[in-house]
């Protein structure tokens, strides 16, 4: 079931790739900001158009988790959660970094993952207990211990002006830097969880704990990796700050982010 359903959802965000492939290839840049949201707008229903018919197909009793930018608990049975395009702002603007993704959660627990990169052909996937893949190839997070040789990521999962926020993320990048090799500091979020999964990144923290990152963090956790929240507590879907990190880089990187 797990094998038949997620090659339903391979082939359902390949097809959406290649819809949204043509529209960045067409696409520039805005002027201003009510040009930017239509853009925006108009890439997530593209690309939507072709996902929900084909996730209701592959399982039509699931239920939908309409805004990935939500937090909180979600209801129980299967629930899809689509990022229709994750970095959505960088395809408007003509930069490569961008993807799409679609997770399912089932019973309150993440339990399939997919984000794939349609610049680049790369499909990471992750079933629950059955390990992670890039392009059908395992994948093993980071074996460094040293976070001094760590390549550290982050990012804004959240449009936000609010000082408080600023200050705090502008802090814990600071810290960081200190103790890392260096950070990355970009959107979007999905596109560096993933590379940490992949083993090209160390770590990554976030103070938002969004549910479009529900995926990726399942890749991270199937590919070897350790996931908590900021006070070390157990990853919950629907709970707060969470750093996600190679095994030997978690603890000194919690130490650094604890805190602030």
């Amino acid at each position: 079931m797990s094998a038949l359903l997620l090659e339903a959802v391979a082939a359902a965000v390949r097809e959406a790739g290649a819809v949204m492939l043509k529209r960045a290839a067409a696409a520039t840049p805005p002027a201003d900001g009510p040009e930017l949201i239509a853009a925006v707008r108009a890439n997530d229903a593209a690309v939507l158009h072709v996902l929900r018919p084909a996730l209701t197909r592959a399982l039509p009793e699931a239920g939908w988790e309409d805004d990935e930018h939500a937090t909180g608990p979600i209801a129980g049975g299967d629930r899809w959660i689509t990022d229709p395009v994750g970095g959505n702002v960088n395809a408007v603007h003509g930069i490569p970094e961008w993807n799409i993704g679609v997770s399912l959660v089932r019973d309150k627990q993440p339990y399939l993952a997919v984000i794939y990169m349609p610049v680049t052909g790369e499909l990471y996937t992750a079933v629950a207990g059955e390990g992670a893949l890039l392009n059908g190839v395992p994948l093993t997070v980071s074996a460094k211990s040293d976070l001094t040789a760590a390549l550290a990521g982050t990012g804004q999962a959240l449009p936000s002006r609010e000082a408080a926020p600023a200050r705090r993320a502008g802090a814990a990048i600071a810290a960081m830097m200190q103790a890392a090799l260096l950070v990355r500091a970009a959107v979007p979020v999905t596109q560096q969880l993933v590379q940490v999964a992949a083993g090209h990144l160390d770590l990554h923290w976030q103070f938002d704990n969004v549910r479009s990152h529900i995926g990726p963090l399942l890749i991270i956790k199937e590919a070897g990796g350790v996931v908590t929240h900021l006070d070390g507590t157990p990853w919950d879907l629907a709970g707060g700050p969470y750093l996600a990190a190679a095994p030997g880089l978690h603890t000194p990187a919690l130490q650094v982010l604890r805190d602030l």
